[in-house]
């Protein structure tokens, strides 16, 4: 099984960061546009469709709210097993701690997915940053 773990310091203050993330349906509007094109909620699961027509289906299994945690799973038939989190950690008054974890098999694309969770984190460190200024 491979594990990915990225983090990113992010110049905003961590609940307002957590409010944006905490905010399943948003992706394109509130934690990552122009990366994320769209997202599209039924239930509890979200479409996303990403600036290169990529599209990915994920079930959301859990908002934790005291540890400003998000947990999801990609649903295809690619992995055998995803699952991956999101957390926010106050860094301070205005900074905080973007952790991304993702464990999935089989391993093989691990150097591609590694690729793309970096744009991603990128992609949401630039535009918090940019609504808190």
């Amino acid at each position: 099984m491979a594990t990915l773990h990225i983090e990113r310091i992010i110049a905003a203050p961590a609940d307002f960061v957590w409010d944006r993330l905490r905010d399943f349906g948003a992706l394109h509007t509130r934690v990552a546009p122009g990366l994320i094109l769209d997202t599209v909620v039924e239930g509890d699961i979200r479409t996303v469709t990403f600036d290169g027509g990529l599209v990915v289906r994920e079930r959301l299994i859990a908002i934790d709210d005291q540890h400003r945690r998000i947990v999801y799973s990609i649903l295809t038939d690619l992995f055998e097993h995803h699952s991956a989190s999101n957390m926010i950690v106050p860094e301070g008054e205005d900074r905080c701690r973007f952790v991304w974890v993702v464990d999935f098999l089989p391993d093989d694309p691990k150097a591609r997915i590694e690729a793309m969770m970096n744009a991603g984190a990128d992609a949401i460190k630039a535009a918090m940053e940019n609504a808190v200024a």
